[in-house]
Formats: structure tokens, sequence, C-alpha cells
């Protein structure tokens, strides 16, 4: 087995911390990043001197306001939330649902801002969980807008399932992204839970790439789903407007 680089066992320590574990003990820390008790020690007490971990009175490691700081430079992090936040809020006001902001990170989705109201539907999504780009709306609605040569590649992967009705076919996924870039918005029926419907859209940055996606989440039951589409719309082209995108000009 290859040693590991000092960089690499950093970032092991780090990795070791994710949304199913986010307080850890040192004995935790050094299982789950693979390192030895005395490295693991090592390196947890130079990243808590930075400020990248904190102990607590019990003498569990959390991490630290530090790597937030830093998160927040990120011009898919924190600055777009920020540009984002008025959108969203006008999204959530008109339908009182769930609403996202995501951008894609690899193969995954990664949900950057979440909004939610007390009686909406249940969903498995925080801030900065992570979900693979074919099981959700915003997924799809990025995945979409990615290089052909990107989307074959995933799509000849292997799509994990989480319902009966994910899309884990490659043809059928093929065809839905076709229609998301036929339709501008992306519509995902009960993919990761059994009552959930979310609309999204793209989100452009200047020049037109997409570079997020926005969604509303509602209960499948009676989700109006010709209603929301236009609401979604507006949200995401709102958004981009304030990026720096332009619409081209219509013809004339």
């Amino acid at each position: 087995m290859t040693s590991l680089s000092a960089p690499d066992r950093l970032l092991a320590v780090l990795a070791a911390f994710d949304h199913d574990h986010p307080a850890l003990s040192l004995t935790d820390i050094s299982r789950r990043a693979g390192l030895s008790l005395t490295t693991a020690h090592r390196l947890v007490g130079a990243l808590s001197d930075w400020g990248a971990l904190e102990r607590d009175a019990d003498g569990i490691y959390h991490v630290g306001l530090r790597l937030w700081e830093l998160a927040a430079l990120s011009p898919r992090g924190l600055a777009l939330r920020q540009i984002a936040l008025p959108y969203l809020e006008d999204l959530y006001e008109a339908t009182h649902e769930n609403v996202q902001l995501a951008v894609r990170d690899g193969s995954e989705v990664v949900y950057i801002e979440w909004i939610s109201g007390r009686s909406a539907v249940g969903v498995k999504i925080q801030v900065g969980a992570r979900w693979p780009l074919h099981a959700t709306g915003v997924g799809l609605a990025l995945l979409a807008h990615c290089e052909p040569a990107f989307q074959e590649a995933y799509c000849g992967r292997p799509l994990a399932g989480f319902t009966p009705h994910t899309l884990t076919d490659p043809a059928a996924l093929r065809r839905a992204l076709a229609e998301v870039r036929y339709s501008g918005v992306a519509v995902s029926v009960r993919q990761i839970t059994e009552d959930a419907l979310s609309v999204a859209a793209p989100v452009r940055g200047p020049g037109g790439p997409v570079t997020a996606a926005v969604s509303v989440v509602v209960p499948e039951h009676d989700a109006q789903t010709p209603a929301l589409i236009p609401a979604v719309r507006l949200a995401a082209r709102g958004i981009s407007r304030a990026l720096g995108w332009q619409p081209e000009p219509s013809g004339g």
C-alpha cells in the first residue's frame, strides 16, 4: 500500500468529517482517515491550532470556523448564496414550499442554500448535502447543460436508485436530459423519496454557461406543476441576471 503524502494525510483527517459524522473523537478520526493514532493526534493538533478543527469540553472534535471563513470566499458558495437569496425568498413566498439552490461538483450536486416552510414536504436535503446528478431536479438541470462527452460518460456509469422511480436506465436519462434542454426546466418525480416532486431551472453566469440550478420541491400528490414552472423560471432568470448574464437580443 502506498503511503500517503503529508498533504494527503491532512486532507484525510478533514475528509473524516461529513454530514453523517459531524463530531468525531480522536480514535474515530484515526480510524476513518486510515491513520495511526499517533499520526492522527499530531495532525489534529496542528489543524486545531490553525482553527480548522475545534475540540469541545468532552474531547470531541468538530469542523472549525476557519474552514467556514475560507469556504465563504468560494464564488460558488457564500457569494452566490448572497446574490441568489432575494430571488429564493421570492420563490418561497410564492409557493411556501422547499426552495433550493445547488451547484455541480463532478458527478454530484451540492446544495448551497435551502429554505423550508414548516408544512413543506420532507426532503433529505441540507446545506452541503450531496446527491448524484441524475436523482434530483437540480441535478438534471445541471447535467443537461454539461458537455456532451461528460453526459455520455455519466449515462454510461452505474446509476444509483433510491426509489422505483429513480432514473437508472441510461436511455431514459438521455431522454430526460433532452427534454430539460428543450423545455428549459427539469421535473423530477419521486426520485429520492416517494412523496416529492421537484421543478428546477438552470442559473446562468456571465456569458451564458450554467453555473447553478434553483428548484422548488412540493408534495407529489397535489403538485400544481404548470403553476410552478413559470415561478421557478422567473427565479432562475433573476439570479442569472444578478450574476451578470444577459439574454441574447431577439432578432428584429
